[in-house]
C-alpha cells in the first residue's frame, strides 16, 4: 500500500509542469494581453473565458476516453507521451506579439492559441489526476501522495511568480522578453512527462471495460452526494485562488504602488505553503480530511480579509507577513480535495461496480476551469466598468475595485467552501467501511 519517495517525486513532476503553465497564465496573461498585446481589458477577459470554456468541455470527454483506453501501457499513461510536445509548443505560441495586426485579429489569434494550449493541457492533466486514486488505495497514503503533488505544484507557482517577470526583463522586456520566456518555459513543461510516464504504474485489475455509456456515467456522477459536496467546496476554493492569482499583480502595482514587492510577496506566500505541507501532513494522521480542509480554509479566509484592510502606508514587512499567513492556509485548500476525490471514487465503485476515475477527474476539472475562468473574466469586466486603463494611473474607483477583488471577493468564496465542507459525508470511518466491502467483493470474484 506504500509508495516509494522516488515514485511520489516522479509523479509530482506532472503537476509541477501543469502548475507552472497555469500559474504563469493566471498571474501574468491578463497583464500580458492588456499591457503588451494591447487588448482592452474586456476583450482580454473574453479571451480567457472563451479559451477556458472550450477547454472545460473537453475535460469530461478526455476522462471518458482515458476510462475506455486499453493498451499495454495502461489507460492513462499513453497520454503523457501524446500530450507533452503540444503542451510545450502551444505555451510558447501564447506569447507571440502581433503589433501590426488589428485588435480583432489579435483577439482571434490569442483566443485560438489559448484554446489550443488548454486542450493540450487537458490531454495530460485529466489522465494524470485520474491516476492518483489508482496509485494507492490507502486513506492516508493518498494524502501523502497528494502532498508531494501539491508541493511540486506550489514550487511551480513559485517559479512562475518569482522568476517570470525578472526573466522577461533580463531577456529584453516587453514583447521580446515574454516570447523568449514562453519558449524556455515551453521546453520546461514538455520534458518531465517522460519521467512521469516511466515511473508510474497502473493496476491491471482496474482495466475492466465500463458498462455504462458516457451520459449515463455523467448522470451517476451528478447523483453522487459526496462528489457533489466535494465538487462544490473545491470550486469555491479554486475560484478564490484564481481571482487572487489574477488580481495580485494589479494590487501591488496600483493599490499599494509597489510593483517591485509583488515577486517577493508571492515568493513568501508560496514558500510558506510548501513549508507548511509537512505540518499539515502530520496533522492529517488520524484526522478527517474534511476537518483539515475547514481548519486551513478558516486560516486562509482571515488572511484574505487583511488584504482589504491594508493600505499603501503599511510597511513591506506587514504585507509580506500577510502573504506568509495566506500561504499556510492556501496549502490545505490545494492539498485536500484531490486526496478526497480518490475516496469518493472508491465509494462510487462500491455503488456501481465500475472504476470511473477518468470521468470523475474530467468533470472535476471541467467545472473547476469553467468556474475559475468565469470568475476571472468577471473580475476583468469589473475592472473595465470601474474605469481601469492599462499603463496609466488609475481612478479612485478602479483602485477600490482592485482592493476588494483581491481581498474580499476571494474571502467570500473561501467561507462558502467552509460551510459546504461541513456537509461532506466521506469520513475516515466511512472510507474504511467502503474499502472492506470492496475487498470482500473482489475476494468473492
Amino acid at each position: 500500500m506504500r509508495l516509494s519517495k522516488a515514485t511520489k517525486l516522479a509523479y509530482s513532476l506532472g503537476d509541477h509542469t501543469l502548475n507552472v503553465a497555469l500559474s504563469v497564465l493566471s498571474l501574468f496573461y491578463l497583464f500580458f494581453l492588456t499591457e503588451v498585446a494591447g487588448l482592452r481589458p474586456a476583450l482580454a477577459s473574453v479571451v480567457l473565458l472563451l479559451g477556458r470554456t472550450i477547454d472545460a468541455f473537453t475535460d469530461p470527454l478526455m476522462g471518458r476516453l482515458s476510462d475506455l483506453t486499453r493498451s499495454r501501457m495502461g489507460r492513462r499513461r499513453p497520454y503523457f507521451l501524446i500530450g507533452a510536445l503540444p503542451f510545450g509548443v502551444s505555451f510558447a505560441a501564447l506569447f507571440v506579439s502581433l503589433p501590426e495586426a488589428s485588435e480583432s485579429a489579435r483577439f482571434v489569434y490569442y483566443t485560438a492559441a489559448y484554446a489550443l494550449h488548454t486542450i493540450a493541457s487537458t490531454i495530460l492533466s485529466v489522465p494524470y489526476m485520474a491516476l492518483l486514486p489508482e496509485m494507492s488505495l490507502d486513506y492516508e497514503e493518498r494524502t501523502s501522495l497528494s502532498t508531494y503533488r501539491s508541493a511540486a505544484s506550489v514550487v511551480g507557482t513559485i517559479l512562475a511568480a518569482v522568476a517570470t517577470k525578472p526573466t522577461v526583463d533580463a531577456l529584453g522586456g516587453g514583447a521580446q522578453g515574454f516570447l523568449l520566456v514562453g519558449c524556455v518555459y515551453g521546453a520546461w513543461l514538455a520534458i518531465p512527462w517522460g519521467i512521469v510516464f516511466l515511473r508510474t504504474r497502473e493496476r491491471p485489475e482496474f482495466q475492466r471495460e465500463p458498462r455504462t455509456s458516457f451520459f449515463e456515467g455523467l448522470r451517476l456522477v451528478a447523483r453522487h452526494r459526496a462528489y457533489r459536496t466535494l465538487m462544490a467546496l473545491y470550486l469555491c476554493s479554486r475560484i478564490a485562488m484564481d481571482v487572487v492569482g489574477a488580481m495580485l499583480i494589479f494590487y501591488f502595482t496600483y493599490w499599494l504602488g509597489r510593483p517591485a514587492d509583488f515577486e517577493v510577496a508571492m515568493g513568501l506566500l508560496l514558500v510558506a505553503a510548501v513549508a507548511s505541507l509537512p505540518f499539515w501532513l502530520r496533522a492529517s494522521v488520524g484526522t478527517d480530511k474534511r476537518t483539515l480542509f475547514i481548519v486551513g480554509s478558516c486560516w486562509w479566509a482571515v488572511a484574505q480579509i487583511f488584504f482589504v484592510v491594508a493600505t499603501p502606508a503599511w510597511p513591506a514587512s506587514a504585507i509580506f507577513g500577510l502573504g506568509v499567513l495566506a500561504g499556510i492556509g492556501y496549502a490545505v485548500a490545494d492539498l485536500m480535495p484531490w486526496s478526497m476525490l480518490g475516496d469518493v471514487v472508491d465509494a462510487d465503485e462500491l455503488r456501481t461496480e465500475e472504476r470511473r476515475e477518468g470521468i470523475y477527474a474530467g468533470f472535476f476539472t471541467f467545472l473547476r476551469k469553467l468556474a475559475g475562468a468565469t470568475a476571472v473574466a468577471l473580475a476583468g469586466l469589473a475592472l473595465e466598468f470601474a474605469g481601469y486603463e492599462g499603463g496609466k494611473g488609475q481612478s479612485a474607483t478602479a483602485l477600490e475595485a482592485i482592493r476588494w477583488l483581491t481581498g474580499a471577493a476571494p474571502a467570500l468564496f473561501i467561507v462558502l467552501g467552509i460551510v459546504l465542507a461541513r456537509g461532506y459525508p466521506m469520513s475516515r470511518e466511512r472510507h474504511a467501511e467502503v474499502r472492506r466491502a470492496l475487498e470482500r467483493r473482489r475476494g468473492a470474484l
